[in-house]
């Protein structure tokens, strides 16, 4: 189902550590610079996942530089939510906070039911099997929702 690239995306979880990081340097990286991408939590306690900068460092996506905000810290900031086309969530608690930023200004919110892959595996590989799970969750939506991207990215196979 795509219906073209918005002007602006706002990718939203609950923490931006792990989830909307992923997606908004995963969106950059497939679609380039015609969209304005953000993304922003619930809560800003916590800092960029490495597990989340590793599995994006395989497809080329640098997000060891990404500094967590909250949905509060970007109004703030000046980025006022009005100005996104389009807000995709990606946790529930995420879609609510999103749904009640927004209810006086129109502007579509998504649902997308990505993995949280935080506390699951024991061992490296397994945490990192997780984190590629929800990856490759996000790509497969933008792909999608957006259409085929301009410059596509596949991700590499774990190591054996």
């Amino acid at each position: 189902m795509s219906t073209g690239l918005p002007g602006s995306v706002l990718f939203c979880c609950d923490h931006n550590a792990i989830r909307s990081p992923m997606a908004e340097g995963i969106m950059k990286k497939l679609y380039g610079q015609n969209t304005y991408v953000q993304s922003a939590g619930v809560h800003n306690d916590y800092e960029i996942d490495g597990f989340a900068v590793a599995v994006c460092e395989e497809i080329g996506v640098e997000l060891s530089r990404h500094r967590s905000r909250s949905f509060e810290e970007m109004q703030q900031w000046g980025d006022d939510l009005s100005g996104f086309d389009l807000v995709v969530a990606l946790s529930p608690a995420s879609q609510r906070m999103a749904l009640e930023f927004t209810r006086f200004y129109h502007l579509d919110v998504e649902y997308w039911p990505v993995l949280d892959p935080s506390g699951l595996g024991e061992s490296r590989e397994e945490k990192l099997a997780a984190y590629r799970q929800a990856r490759d969750q996000i790509i497969a939506r933008m792909r999608q929702r957006f259409g085929p991207p301009p410059q596509d990215i596949e991700p590499e196979s774990p190591p054996a």
